[in-house]
């Protein structure tokens, strides 16, 4: 594993039994190489997660923990060796100015937006209490969807995972 920055046009031409010309013009740049790997880590993370979340229950509480949930299996499938891909970028990419950062940034932004419209929805349902700040609770649930991926690059035990799922449960009020 060796991050975006650590892609090379030259190892990856190594295991496709490629040459560097055929991907340099396929991608042209590292830039485009890391761009188009973005792009494709964003493809499987909504196949895989966001699909399958908004589409396992109804809006509000219960597709908020449905998300999550297709997060924690999408973790346990070890889609990624690092995890979420984009935890990873984000820290990687995050002090480095350009369009890769921007891209793993818009990303990451839209992942916590699609939060609070289901928090949003949730507290309009009245399936949360009405004094819930709904900006407090997102910033929440994506800290403990994070906490429970770091915790689980490092341990690789899917017992932290099972803690995340009662964590959420707990701070969504659903009990059992």
């Amino acid at each position: 594993m060796h991050g975006l920055d650590g892609l090379s046009i030259g190892e990856l031409a190594a295991a496709l039994d490629m040459s560097k010309s055929g991907l340099y013009a396929h991608f042209g740049s590292k830039q485009d190489l890391q761009l188009a790997t973005v792009e494709e880590a964003g493809r499987i993370f909504q196949e895989e997660v966001i699909e399958p979340g908004l589409a396992a229950a109804p809006a509000g509480v219960p597709q908020l923990l449905a998300l999550c949930e297709a997060f924690f299996a999408h973790l346990e499938r070890r889609t990624f060796p690092g995890g979420c891909f984009f935890a990873g970028a984000v820290l990687e990419m995050g002090p480095r100015p350009g369009p890769v950062n921007e891209r793993v940034g818009d990303f990451q932004r839209s992942l916590s937006g699609v939060v609070r419209e289901l928090v949003v929805a949730a507290l309009d349902a009245g399936q949360l209490p009405a004094d819930e700040d709904a900006d407090q609770l997102a910033f929440e649930v994506n800290g403990i969807i994070l906490a429970a991926n770091t915790n689980f690059v490092l341990t690789q035990d899917p017992a932290g995972l099972e803690v995340a799922r009662r964590v959420v449960r707990r701070r969504l009020h659903v009990s059992g």
